[in-house]
């Protein structure tokens, strides 16, 4: 890259963090105040930049037409693509994207668990937001009156003996999700399988859609399953970023709170192991 361009870029790169003086920008980046302001006609020419009454640089309406233009070409299914192949590979386990659709979750991409023990599901097939991991970090984020709307009345259905069907039970467990940044499918949809999920943000901040990891109790248990967690946020911000929410931003730079340890967790009956479809 030439050093004209180079510099251009960096100019652009300053000038997002808010307007500055030629001055400021030649000190930024270590140039004298010609190249800096030969660089800005340039970049004002081309609308990039815009010189503001006071004297100031700030960025252009060509800059804000072009940002646009990316993040309404972004699909998040072929941001996540790469991410959730290398969470599927780093932990083994089958890894979902999912997001909301109507009243419920529909997954747009699945990554198959190295496991011999596998689990029916599909991508394009739909599951409850109140009793999956993926749904709930969905909800968690949703403002009330958009919450009722979406879950209906309760009681909610009931999938297995864990689901949540009382609105106060769940706005419980969605306050913890949205302390913590993921959230637990505690056997809550299928019996014998457990998930966690994390949330994937668009560039305004809200979330666009959820990666989760599930696995049946009789491969992994609670402990290792939490120990994911980490790794699987982690996925879920690079995807964030790819979709334009910087690790600056809102959610995206605070580490996720600790996974809590096994008995903190509530207790789930033992029940017979057989396969079953997979939640996340």
């Amino acid at each position: 890259m030439s050093s004209s361009v180079e510099r251009a870029l960096r100019i652009l790169v300053e000038l997002a963090g808010g307007p500055a003086t030629i001055s400021e920008i030649g000190r930024r980046l270590d140039v004298h105040r010609t190249t800096s302001l030969r660089l800005l006609r340039t970049l004002e020419e081309e609308r990039f930049v815009r010189r503001m009454a006071d004297g100031r640089y700030r960025i252009g309406p060509r800059m804000t037409t072009l940002a646009q233009a990316a993040l309404e070409g972004l699909d998040v299914r072929a941001a996540a693509a790469g991410h959730l192949r290398a969470l599927g590979d780093a932990c083994g386990h089958t890894v979902h994207l999912a997001a909301l659709e109507g009243d419920g979750v529909v997954y747009l991409d699945k990554v198959e668990s190295r496991h011999a023990v596998r689990m029916y599901s599909r991508v394009g097939a739909s599951a409850p937001l109140h009793a999956t991991a993926v749904g709930k970090v969905i909800l968690a984020d949703m403002a009330p009156a958009e919450r009722d709307n979406v879950l209906g009345p309760p009681p909610f259905r009931r999938c297995t003996p864990n689901t949540r069907t009382g609105r106060a039970e769940l706005d419980a467990d969605l306050a913890a999700v949205a302390r913590q940044g993921w959230a637990v499918d505690d056997f809550e949809h299928e019996e014998f399988i457990h998930c966690v999920a994390a949330p994937v943000r668009d560039a305004s901040g809200a979330v666009a859609a959820a990666v989760s990891v599930s696995a049946p109790r009789v491969v992994v248990d609670r402990p290792d399953l939490l120990a994911l967690v980490p790794r699987l946020t982690a996925a879920a911000a690079a995807i964030s970023e790819e979709l334009g929410w910087p690790p600056a931003g809102r959610g995206a730079s605070e580490p996720p709170a600790p996974a809590p340890t096994p008995a903190a967790m509530p207790a789930v009956p033992a029940e017979d192991q057989t396969s079953r479809p997979e939640s996340g």
